[in-house]
């Protein structure tokens, strides 16, 4: 007999804001008395394998068989995807320029238009079940930005939101992009932060479909590469803060036992 999914606990009353670019604030998520939520580095993973781990993952989440949320960060191999609005129209090189760099090409259901996942790029992927988590989709799209406003202060960079586009700016370059998905109320993709990743590919591609912008990265508005070990450690301190979760670490390994046999979402 399957037990029951536990509700989810009252936000503590201590409050915490996170304010935006017009300087407005919203409710944040306890520092303290959070939910428990787990966490898994992934390391270097190719796109499909994560993926479809995502997929396994989110329906097990649906399912009531896994109780916590989970966050996931990862590195992909060089990939470009295509979100739900397309992008075809924004990519500047052809196929055959692609295979031969040995760069896949990858239509996918989250939100937005064409960009690229590589190497030196930190990805999360958070697994949450925002009725669960008390979150819209709007509130969830802002703490995901508010993580990465705080890792690129953490490192003495400053950005801000930017009304064109979901993500993080340093004037018009752009330093981290949101692209989601939810069924069920379960999210899956999530955000990409460029640490010390390789420009070269954005230049390709109008990024997120919009023209005009350039990408950039931690290493070069500082001027120096960041360790991506310090950059994970900074990430799990605010997503613990931002989300209002105690965060425990879980092997790739176990989640790997957890995301099958399962079901795909419909």
């Amino acid at each position: 007999m399957r037990s029951r999914q536990p509700a989810a606990p009252a936000w503590s009353a201590l409050p915490v804001t996170v304010t935006d670019k017009a300087g407005q604030t919203r409710p944040g998520s306890p520092e303290i008395g959070g939910r428990p939520a787990a966490f898994c580095d992934l390391g270097l993973r190719a796109y499909a394998e994560a993926y479809a781990l995502q997929v396994a993952l989110a329906a097990r989440r649906h399912q009531g068989v896994i109780e916590q949320d989970l966050f996931l960060a990862v590195e992909h191999p060089p990939v470009f995807t295509l979100g739900r609005r397309g992008g075809r129209e924004h990519l500047g090189v052809t196929a055959a320029f692609l295979e031969s760099r040995n760069i896949a090409l990858v239509p996918i259901e989250r939100g937005g238009d064409i960009t690229y996942h590589g190497p030196g790029q930190l990805v999360l992927y958070p697994i949450i079940n925002l009725r669960q988590a008390r979150l819209s989709v709007s509130d969830y799209v802002f703490r995901l930005e508010e993580v990465m406003l705080r890792i690129a202060a953490d490192f003495g960079v400053s950005t801000d939101r930017d009304e064109r586009n979901h993500g993080i700016w340093v004037g018009n370059n752009k330093l981290g992009s949101i692209g989601i998905a939810i069924r069920h109320s379960i999210t899956f993709h999530g955000l990409a932060l460029n640490i010390n990743t390789d420009l070269e590919p954005f230049s390709w591609i109008n990024p997120c479909g919009l023209r005009n912008i350039d990408m950039t990265s931690l290493a070069r508005e500082r001027g120096a590469s960041c360790p991506l070990d310090a950059v994970q450690s900074r990430l799990r301190h605010h997503l613990a803060e931002v989300f209002g979760v105690q965060l425990q670490t879980l092997d790739a390994a176990a989640l790997t036992a957890h995301s099958k046999p399962t079901k795909l979402l419909p």
